[in-house]
Order: structure tokens, then sequence, then C-alpha cells
């Protein structure tokens, strides 16, 4: 197995594959039959991680590769490959060195991201021109944004709803990089939800209670961002209005979030944009500085939730799951074993469901044993 190469023989690229959830979608890329390269910055990183991390990695037909993080060295490294998909953020920071990558070599792109402006970025920078050249652009790939969208999807198959109210919860803790990830986006932007087809900002990116279904308990939530549902329904004509928060079921954690967030940006509001980032991933290491052990289904439940509404009409869709990064790992890992069968359901700028089809993917996630059968109630 070669260390390095500077053009993959593999359909696919995993670009950031030894980092939390990079490993788990070469672990699921190897139960679909997916040839692919395991490529990131550090060589010994990336076996370890493979080695280690990876069940039955064996049997999988894969090779590593190293690459700097720049457009022509990770251009050389996607030439050869169908789809690329990353997993390295910051995505705002980081992303679009891999996009233009991949739009130059010709490969379909999708990652993982939560950061509702590289959303932004993507549509109406980088959508247009992958559009042009019959590729798809699907960044957001994850349980926190397309398990819920699936149940918005489902919801919006009833006619005459135009507002979405989307809530999504799930148990564990958040890996190092998106504790990072979540510091430098709230340092960086703000966050958006969509009413009367506009952007508009959130006024406060404080908790607000909400209520969770299945339980007697309120939840505390945040904006986390804005998330990405505002952005991908812009451009559905059925949808005018739509707001999307989250947050983890554990209490004390969710209560801490806001005071790290503000403390870490009054600590840097002076600083250069790279002495921020620096001080910024000091932070996130403060707050999680290791990797979360492998996911418990019995611990790790995930909980999506989805009013939609209409001036004469109701729908509501509750998800119950479970392992929320398994789910990325999988929802990235069938992208990619679809994309090398056939065309994409849409071009350009897509959200997963926009690209692959929410049913299509809701089977995925049932077939693996990582959702429930969605609890659909409507009102006429």
């Amino acid at each position: 197995m070669p260390a390095t190469t500077p053009m993959t023989t593999k359909p696919v690229v995993v670009y950031g594959a030894s980092g939390y959830t990079g490993r788990l979608v070469c672990e699921y890329l190897r139960q679909y039959h997916v040839p692919f390269v395991a490529a990131g910055r550090d060589e010994a990183k990336l076996k370890a991680s493979m080695d280690a991390h990876v069940p039955g990695i064996e049997t999988a037909d894969y090779e590593v590769a190293t690459v700097d993080h720049d457009v022509a060295a990770l251009t050389d490294l996607f030439k050869g490959a169908s789809v690329v998909l990353n997993t390295v953020g910051p995505f705002s920071e980081l992303g679009p060195a891999a996009v233009e990558a991949a739009l130059a070599a010709g490969a379909h792109y999708t990652d993982t991201t939560g950061e509702q402006d590289w959303l932004m970025t993507c549509d109406e920078k980088y959508g247009p021109q992958f559009a042009e050249a019959g590729l798809v652009l699907a960044p957001g790939i994850a349980q926190m944004y397309t398990t819920s969208e699936i149940a918005a999807q489902l919801c919006l198959e009833q006619p005459g709803l135009d507002t979405l109210d989307i809530a999504v919860f799930w148990g564990g803790s958040p890996t190092i990089a998106s504790t990072r990830t979540i510091l430098v986006n709230a340092a960086t932007s703000k966050a958006h939800y969509l009413e009367n087809n506009q952007y508009a900002e959130f006024p406060t990116q404080g908790l607000v209670q909400l209520v969770v279904p299945g339980q007697h308990e309120l939840a505390l939530s945040l904006p986390w961002g804005g998330m990405s549902h505002p952005v991908w329904f812009k451009r559905d004509p059925r949808v005018a209005n739509c707001k999307a928060q989250g947050g983890v079921f554990n209490a004390a954690l969710m209560n801490g979030v806001p005071q790290i967030v503000a403390a870490a940006l009054e600590a840097t509001k002076d600083m250069a944009p790279d002495e921020r980032n620096e001080a910024l991933t000091a932070t996130a290491r403060q707050v999680m500085n290791e990797m979360p052990p492998r996911e418990n289904p019995r611990v790790n439940k995930t909980l999506d939730s989805v009013h939609a509404s209409g001036p004469l009409g109701r729908a509501h869709c509750v998800i119950h799951g479970n392992s929320n990064y398994q789910q990325t790992g999988l929802l990235q890992a069938y992208a990619a074993y679809s994309l090398l069968q056939t065309p994409p359901k849409r071009v350009g700028f897509a959200s997963g469901c926009q690209a692959f089809g929410h049913r299509e993917l809701l089977g995925v996630l049932r077939s693996f044993g990582l959702v429930s059968e969605p609890q659909l109630t409507v009102q006429h």
C-alpha cells in the first residue's frame, strides 16, 4: 500500500480521514465496497487511525495519501477521483481550497459542515460553476442537518405548507474539530433564519427552551450558527420561512456553551485573524481535547423534530435515532456510492435530500438501524 500518491486511482477521496468523522466515512465506504483514498496531512496519523479505528479495514480497497492543504496539491490528488468527501474544517476557512480543487479535478464534492456562512458561499460563489460542470456541490451532509431535512421533506409532501420550525437534538459531546468550528463560526459570522424568503439575523444567540417530543422535560437549544436549512430551503418555492435550532441533551453542557463562546469572543475581539484563530483553537482544546469514544446507541440518541405549517394545514414529523456521527459517516459514504452509479438529482449547489432524495436517504439510515420509522402527523 503506497504511502503517498500524486494522483488517485481510486474513485473516492476522503479528505481528513484520520479525524473522528473521517474514519467513520471510511468504515461505511468499506461496507459499500467502494475503493477510496484516505487523505490528510500526516501519514503516520492516517495509518494509525485506519488500523486502530476502522473495523474491518484489512478487507477494504484503499490507500493512504498525504497532501498539503493548498489548491494545487489537492487538485493533483483529486485528479482521477469522481467524488471528494471532505471533513476538514472550519470550512469557511479551509473549505475554499478543497472545493476549488474538486472543481478543477472534475469531481463531485460533499462535506460535513454546519457553518451557515460557508453554505452561503457555496451557494452563491461556487454553485453556478459546479452546475456548469455537471457536478454536485453538497456541503452539510451530516446528521445534524440531513436527518432533520428528511423530516422536513416528509412534511412538505403535504401541499400548502410554507413554514418550517426545526429542532435537532443529540446525545454526546462535540469532537475537537467541531468545538473549534463552533467558536470560529461564532467569532466570524452571524446566524440567520429565513423569513419571507429572505435571510434575517437571529436577534440573540442565547439559550432557548424547546419542547422535545417524547419527554416531559424541556430541552435547551441554540441557533447553532443558524444551521444549514435556511440556505437549502431559500431556493425551494414551497418554503417561505425556516428556522432551525439544536443542542445536546446534556443540560449542563448546553448551559456552558454560551459562556464559553462569549468569553472566547471577548478575549479575542481585538486580535488579528491568525492570532484569533490560534486562541480559539486553544480554547476549543480546553473544552474538548480528546477524541470522544465510539458511540453507544443506548447513550448517543438523536431526535429530529419538524413542525411544518401553512395557512390551512399542519404537519409534524419526528425521527428518533442514535449515533449521530455514524449517521454522518453513512450519509457521506452513501453519497459517494450513489454518485459512482447514477447522476445526482440536482447538479450545482444542493442539499443531501435535493441531490439524492429524502426517501432514499431515509431508507439508507433505516437499513443500517440508525433511525426509527418517522412519526408523521398531518392536520388538514
